[in-house]
């Protein structure tokens, strides 16, 4: 990591920090993209798939690992049975959203599932690119407001000096 993304990262904690405080931050806190919030009807998502979206998203660290809580762990954070996350992680996963990666065992089964989120973000991502455009047009027209030439008003005599 170099000085100047560092020093950025160290900004950005200690910003949150003022936010939320730096108990809540020093329990723990994850990036989440705010796009996938904004849009969550156009995308179809009910309040529970992006319960559960957010609630995996604190277990994914690193891009190469990808989370993979138990159903029941989720479950038991949102309140809710095992049954209720499995069935709305397969509709995640009907839609696109999550794909599911089983991890068999060789003496119990199966370990927990890992969740990859590609095909969310594929999703969400012609989203993000017109909230970039759109932000890039609101900063030129707020750029042509200022460079505009204000003009000099006149008095209702013309200007003229008696």
């Amino acid at each position: 990591m170099t000085a100047k993304v560092k020093k950025t990262a160290e900004q950005d904690i200690k910003a949150n920090e003022r936010k939320w405080g730096k108990l809540l931050m020093d329990a723990g806190w994850t990036a989440f993209p705010s796009i996938i919030l904004e849009k969550q009807h156009a995308l179809g998502l009910t309040a529970m798939d992006v319960n559960i979206i957010l609630y995996l998203s604190t277990h994914w660290w690193e891009a190469e690992r990808k989370p993979y809580p138990s159903k029941k762990t989720i479950a038991q954070a949102l309140g809710v049975t095992p049954r209720t996350i499995q069935k709305r992680i397969a509709s995640l996963e009907q839609m696109g959203f999550v794909k599911r990666e089983y991890r068999p065992h060789e003496l119990k089964g199966n370990d927990t599932n890992v969740y990859d989120f590609s095909g969310l973000i594929e999703a969400t991502e012609p989203f993000a690119q017109e909230k970039l455009e759109e932000k890039a047009a609101a900063q030129e027209a707020k750029k042509a407001r200022k460079s505009r030439v204000k003009p000099k008003l006149k008095g209702i005599d013309g200007g003229k000096k008696r």
